[in-house]
């Protein structure tokens, strides 16, 4: 038997309670492959619970790790590696070969490889994956900063420059703006010159949108969100929407806010997937809806260049022991923390941020 580590292991699907925190062996890290000390990983709604609760449709093979944005040091290398050396840190950014037709053509990768999906996860003191997978974390970067930047921060900046186009002065809303790509959609949207409103469903997160850059916020629990959006931006309503929960009211109360020629970018569906779409008010006020996720190598590296100025300051709640990963789970569920849960296996105790 080879080398030990704890790892958080799953044999079956269902609650929190599936989750259990135990010794499995370290995979030795074939030719391609490089094996990473773990040093933050996040807690993510549809890669983590979803996958956690019933497999979310992604063809999970029993017992299973999670964890798609684990970051660490670099400890050991398969034989064919050669641009990485043991004391190197990285953090794997899932879905980019580099090889495929789509990378090279469009800089996408459609070989969609994600740790905690296809192989086990990041819910682990070690992990082994491909070296085409790994990415060098700068030295000023901390390991939970690290993963929640590369985790979400591309994503938001494809969806609001690539997919949406946004240029400079224009409005935002961000529904969502506390969660990990809604506060990340707030701070590339300002980033990107635009004027942001960040919608949350209660005062705190709101204002925790409202930290991470917005200029004004609507709880959209206590308060009409497309009347009070018409009222912040005059009547004429919002050139984009950023739309990541997928809620059958929000959604209809949110795409009242889209003002004409407006584009909605969608890229979640926790809060259930199945809306109903006005259409009239689509074509009349002709608007534009954008369903996109992922990101290219050119949003990796737009968001690397702003951290060097520091540009931004990812929105995490707590760093937690990897033993408490069902806590997490949990406090993830129920919206109890503000901000990203992540997990650190050399942890002994919370971290409040």
């Amino acid at each position: 038997m080879g080398r030990m580590m704890n790892a958080v292991v799953m044999n079956q699907f269902g609650s929190s309670s599936v989750l259990e925190y135990r010794q499995v062996s370290v995979e030795a890290p074939k030719d391609d492959e490089v094996t990473v000390e773990v040093h933050a990983v996040s807690i993510n709604r549809t890669l983590d619970l979803s996958v956690r609760r019933d497999g979310d449709d992604r063809r999970i093979t029993l017992p299973h790790i999670l964890g798609v944005d684990p970051s660490g040091i670099v400890v050991e290398l398969g034989k064919g590696v050669r641009d990485l050396r043991p004391g190197d840190r990285v953090a794997v950014v899932a879905s980019r070969c580099g090889q495929c037709a789509s990378c090279r053509r469009a800089n996408r990768c459609e070989q969609q490889f994600h740790p905690g999906v296809e192989r086990w996860g990041g819910y682990a003191e070690y992990i082994t994956v491909p070296a085409w997978t790994l990415l060098e974390v700068p030295d000023d970067l901390e390991f939970a900063q690290a993963t929640v930047l590369l985790r979400h921060y591309p994503t938001a900046h494809h969806l609001l420059s690539d997919v949406a186009k946004l240029s400079a002065g224009e409005r935002v809303l961000v529904l969502g703006s506390a969660g990990g790509l809604g506060s990340a959609a707030v701070e590339v949207a300002n980033r990107l010159g635009a004027e942001v409103i960040a919608g949350a469903g209660s005062d705190e997160r709101m204002q925790a949108g409202m930290s991470q850059g917005a200029i004004c916020g609507v709880n959209y629990q206590r308060e009409n969100l497309a009347s009070r959006v018409m009222e912040l931006t005059d009547g004429e309503g919002v050139d984009v929407l950023v739309e990541n929960i997928g809620e059958p009211k929000l959604w209809g109360d949110a795409f009242q806010c889209v003002g004409r020629g407006g584009r909605v970018v969608t890229a979640g569906a926790h809060g259930g997937g199945n809306v109903t779409l006005d259409v009239r008010r689509l074509y009349q006020n002709r608007i534009s809806i954008h369903g996109s996720n992922g990101r290219s190598d050119d949003n990796l590296r737009w968001v690397l260049a702003q951290n060097s100025v520091k540009a931004f300051r990812p929105l995490i709640g707590i760093v937690m022991p990897l033993a408490e990963a069902r806590l997490a789970h949990d406090l993830v569920e129920t919206n109890a923390i503000i901000g990203k849960i992540v997990l650190d296996p050399r942890s002994r105790a919370p971290t409040p941020i």
